[in-house]
């Protein structure tokens, strides 16, 4: 599948909704059963799964906070969300009970400064239907996760069967395996010899940063940050790029910014740890390479960690499959980040 125009991305791409919702989350579908593990270990994946085309935005992850967080127990709002110019971002007004939020700037950039809880909290709200009223069992602690209160050092893995609808879950965070097959598998004749590439833009070659319709391009440190094309660091700077915003630079699959622009969270998490991959705009092309693996706090709220949703196709919902609640451990505490080139293993 050739990477998707400008066009393809606001027309082309299936839109997955559930039944009130008030956003959209395009997604592509990630065929191609049963596909072997890259030569790192992941990849694999045995059923038909959608992924969203971009990462969370403002604007979606703004609804959210409308919908759920008027009081906010679980603090899905991080203050630094509207005071952090390098990425700011979503403002909050009144005070707990009345609070409303408002996006400040692009909408199309990734939301940050967002815990794995917080992600998994808004899964939870999208497969229940983006539901409006308290942070409760039926809005956003049970659906994709139960997670009843929980706001660090427990372990999860994905309900297969949502508790609140009993039907199969419809959206939730990717596994790693589901993330790493979306931004690096091609099963193309064109495509790389062993059918993975080593960048989440079609190509072995490290990619430039320079925003626009070049292809193998991504929004991370080269010598200079790819928004300013500067070496010098501003802290008034947004340095975050809308989703998309390198539009001939998509996976195979057609998602964008898997490389660059915030690391995105998976759904490994064991007690204060959880997983991310991808890079971001503060990190060099290194760590957008298929064989490197970041570990991060689970509670970990900063300005370059984002995250992107996965969900169910009507093929994948006949039968539940297991192995989508895997969960895939990963080890260490704090912000670490093992990289391992491809061609060491």
């Amino acid at each position: 599948m050739a990477a998707v125009t400008a066009l393809g991305l606001a027309l082309g791409m299936m839109a997955m909704t559930t039944g009130h919702a008030q956003i959209t989350i395009p997604t592509v579908t990630v065929g191609d059963v049963g596909n072997p593990n890259d030569t790192t270990g992941y990849g694999g994946v045995s059923y038909i799964y959608n992924i969203a085309v971009t990462e969370v935005n403002l604007t979606q992850y703004t609804a959210f906070l409308n919908a759920v967080a008027a009081t906010d127990p679980y603090s899905l709002y991080n203050a630094d969300m509207g005071t952090d110019s390098n990425i700011a971002g979503i403002t909050r007004d009144g005070s707990s009970g009345s609070y409303t939020y408002a996006v400040k700037g692009s909408g199309a950039r990734p939301v940050t400064y967002v815990s794995w809880y917080d992600a998994a909290r808004f899964a939870n709200w999208m497969a229940n239907g983006q539901p409006t009223g308290a942070q409760q069992n039926s809005t956003t602690e049970n659906g994709a996760y139960s997670l009843l209160g929980a706001i660090s050092g427990i372990e999860f893995t994905k309900n297969a069967i949502n508790p609140n609808t009993g039907t199969m879950t419809t959206w939730w965070i990717p596994n790693e395996n589901e993330w790493y097959k979306a931004a690096y598998y091609d099963p193309s004749v064109s495509g790389p010899a062993d059918d993975y590439w080593l960048y989440p833009t079609q190509s072995d070659s490290a990619p430039g940063n320079t925003i626009g319709t070049g292809a193998n391009q991504a929004n991370f440190k080269d010598t200079d940050y790819s928004v300013t094309q500067s070496q010098n660091y501003s802290s008034s700077q947004n340095y975050l790029t809308d989703g998309g915003a390198y539009s001939s630079s998509g996976s195979y699959y057609g998602t964008f910014d898997q490389g660059g622009n915030v690391w995105e969270r998976t759904d490994a998490v064991t007690g204060s740890s959880g997983g991310a991959r991808g890079g971001s705009w503060t990190n060099s092309d290194y760590d957008l390479l298929s064989s490197t693996r970041s570990g991060s706090g689970s509670t970990d709220e900063l300005n370059f960690l984002g995250f992107r949703v996965a969900g169910a196709t009507e093929a994948s919902m006949v039968v539940p499959e297991p192995s989508t609640a895997l969960l895939i451990l990963m080890g260490g505490a704090g912000w670490l980040v093992w990289r391992r080139r491809k061609a060491a293993l």
